[in-house]
């Protein structure tokens, strides 16, 4: 800080950015990645200033190890390519080498051992030509934990001891560690925990030495599992809590940054599982629930809480003791809490006294390679059928190389199987266990990971009834945003007032021919007009319906409805361009509507409906689904109807007419949505499963005042 005060004070623009870099390090080191990230922005903005290539690397190189922290593999790896790129254009055989190294991890994480091995190897040419001990001794520690990857554990051993040698030679404490770590990992993976905690134990100690939180927590999980696999559950569980403590202590520094929330929790979720897991192996299924509540939706509760309580520090609940009072203070719908390890399912059962059961089903056999497959490919991938949109946006340059048809769509669509054994299978897997636990017509589901993605009101039981024919579904990303939002003040959500948004006009987005991209979506005018004319209001249409226009009004609306094209990958909205002046050439920030621009404004809607293919998806992480609906439960939405997968244009139209129907009519969401779908069931013509399932309520049922509508 003293050497950046006096570049300062002097001038020296280039000392300033050294100063800038070598104090992004130690932050880094401390678990203050956003400081961090922050300090090695500016060495890279003065470095690029000053033409100081070598800076700019260096610069790189720093981001690439925070992104890597952070769990941002792909990010790490385009900053170590511009760091690799630069040092073979400056000649700097060490710099490359380096990269080298980062990319395999990088790699590794990733899952891409044959890349991970292949980058290792150059690093550790590079280093033995250049006569580089400490990296050397990073190459033989990297190529180590490629070969364990890869189940070559005496290989594995070998190089991560040429590490350590190296390290100590060299007296560099932070290697020492990190070989006594992948030492610890190999010998756990053989079975020698006596020998693994050995080495573990000595991890710990040089990451408590040297201030490093994160290194710490990774070795009290480590220790944790060398117990746990040993049968000392006891001695497991102290450890597992230590490591998410400081974990969560780690993710506290990072404060609003949501993407790197996300991504480290991610990165640390063996952790959070672990001690769950190991609670529920106690026969403490209770605390176990509050474990694992505490680590769900994390970083959606704390852009929530920004939302609904400014005085609440939005990192506090991390570490209060949790009962299961709390968690389940405001309940009044029997909730089912779903939690996954490998094929196990955790099951909470929490009834509206308040009672908490808990159950467990391991899938075996078939059934469980059956699940799991269709776990890996989003639930159902046979769903996935295409009507509302007439392409899926996956990205601008890809939307301007074609331009396809809704005649061939339609016929791609056509060849998907619709297979009913998998609504049976994820029947019998998810809600057979615990059917004789649930009562009453409603039902709350907080699920985990994969199952966020699962058509819930279509699964079909033994006697060929729907899960919706028996339940009014809700999902619920976690128990703490839905006491979040039944906590909010109540005149924290608009009573009055409608925002309808149908059929933008996407003429001017095209392909690189200059071909339109986007066709228009008739039925969708036609929905926001007929809902229009139910409540009097006047819908947003073509060209009216720009981003800016939506994003100005989106704020003062009690009913926001959507009816647009979606995007499957980035989870965003396509509405018409904002006018930019004389540029022909348009950007997806000038027409796409995306989680960061709902994020940044302030909702205080009851409903919002987003009658967009795919609306529901997003990626699937740890925190859940990361998309567009859960940006707006982030920017304060306090209910959003959304659908799993693409949706037909008719069957759409008829669906709203008949939910608004019931909605205008005083029944709550959930009741409109059930009966939505029931009307399309017993029709003739929209019967089918692909029609009818994809709508999914998530968090509070609501009521809305159509009457005060303007």
């Amino acid at each position: 800080m003293q050497h950046l005060s006096i570049a300062k004070e002097l001038g020296d623009r280039a000392g300033e950015g050294r100063a800038y870099g070598n104090l992004g390090i130690p932050y880094g080191n401390l678990g203050d990645f956003k400081q961090a990230i922050n300090y090695h922005i500016h060495h890279l903005s003065i470095a690029k200033e000053l033409g100081d290539r070598a800076g700019e690397g260096a610069a790189y190189c720093n981001l690439a190890n925070a992104f890597d922290s952070l769990g941002d593999f792909k990010q790490a790896i385009e900053y170590q390519e511009q760091r690799r790129s630069m040092a073979k254009e400056l000649g700097d055989r060490a710099g490359e080498g380096a990269a080298y190294g980062n990319l395999g991890n990088a790699y590794q994480s990733l899952g891409d051992f044959t890349q991970a091995m292949k980058y290792h190897s150059q690093h550790l040419s590079i280093t033995k030509e250049l006569g580089d001990r400490a990296g050397e001794g990073a190459a033989y520690g990297n190529l180590g934990n490629a070969y364990q990857s890869l189940g070559d554990f005496a290989q594995a051993v070998k190089y991560h001891n040429q590490h350590l040698s190296i390290a100590k030679e060299l007296g560099d404490r932070a290697g020492e560690g990190a070989a006594y770590g992948n030492l610890g990992n190999a010998y756990q993976t053989l079975g020698d925990f006596k020998q693994a905690v050995k080495y573990h134990n000595q991890h710990l100690s040089i990451a408590k030495t040297l201030g490093d939180m994160t290194g710490e927590g990774t070795a009290c999980y480590s220790l944790g599992r060398d117990f746990e696999l040993s049968g000392a559950l006891q001695e497991a569980l102290s450890y597992y809590r230590s490591s998410v403590k400081l974990f969560n202590d780690t993710r506290a520094l990072l404060q609003s940054e949501d993407n790197w929330k996300i991504s480290f929790r991610n990165a640390h979720h063996d952790a959070y599982t672990a001690l769950w897991r190991t609670l529920s192996r106690q026969k403490k299924t209770d605390e176990a629930l509050c474990v694992a509540e505490q680590g769900r939706a994390q970083a959606l509760v704390d852009l929530m809480k920004l939302q609904y309580d400014s005085e609440l520090s939005m990192f506090g609940s991390l570490q209060d003791k949790v009962t299961i009072t709390g968690v389940s203070s405001d309940i009044s719908t029997q909730t089912v809490f779903l939690a996954l390890e490998s094929t196990k399912i955790h099951f909470w059962v929490l009834n509206k006294e308040k009672r908490v059961q808990f159950m467990l089903k391991e899938i075996r056999g078939e059934d469980a390679i059956t699940f799991l497959e269709r776990l890996r490919n989003n639930v159902l991938k046979e769903h996935n059928i295409v009507g509302r949109v007439t392409c899926e946006i996956h990205s601008l340059d890809e939307l301007r190389s074609k331009s396809p048809t809704r005649k061939f769509v339609q016929e791609t669509v056509e060849r998907l199987p619709f297979n009913n054994k998998s609504l049976r299978l994820f029947h019998d897997c998810v809600i057979a266990p615990i059917a004789h636990l649930l009562e009453g017509d409603e039902l709350i589901i907080v699920p985990d990971g994969p199952l966020c993605l699962a058509p819930y009101a279509a699964f079909l039981d033994d006697k060929c009834r729907y899960l919706s024919q028996s339940f009014r579904i809700r999902i619920v990303p976690s128990l703490t945003s839905l006491r979040l939002i039944s906590n909010s003040a109540q005149d924290f959500h608009r009573s009055s007032g409608a925002l309808l948004v149908g059929d933008p006009c996407v003429e001017e987005i095209t392909n690189k021919q200059g071909e339109r991209s986007l066709q228009p979506l008739p039925y969708a005018r036609q929905e926001v007009t007929m809902i229009g004319e139910m409540l009097g209001v006047a819908p947003l249409t073509g060209k009216e319906a720009t981003k800016d226009e939506v994003l100005r009004r989106i704020g003062s609306a009690a009913l926001v409805h959507i009816a647009a094209h979606g995007d499957i990958k980035g989870g965003g909205i396509a509405l018409a361009p904002n006018h930019s002046g004389t540029s022909k050439i348009l950007e997806e920030k000038h027409f796409i509507l995306k989680a960061s621009d709902v994020q940044a404004a302030k909702l205080r809607a009851r409903l919002v409906v987003l009658s967009c293919c795919h609306s529901a998806q997003g990626t699937v992480t740890p925190e859940g689904v990361v998309g567009i609906a859960r940006a707006f439960l982030g920017a304060g939405a306090r209910s959003v109807l959304v659908s799993l997968w693409a949706i037909d244009d008719e069957a759409t139209l008829e669906f709203m007419k008949c939910f608004y129907h019931h909605l205008a009519r005083g029944c709550s969401a959930s009741v409109a949505l059930n009966r939505g779908m029931e009307y399309l069931r017993e029709s003739e013509k929209f019967n089918a499963v692909k029609f009818w399932a994809p709508f999914t309520l998530i968090d509070h049922d609501v009521t809305l005042e159509f009457g005060q509508s303007q």
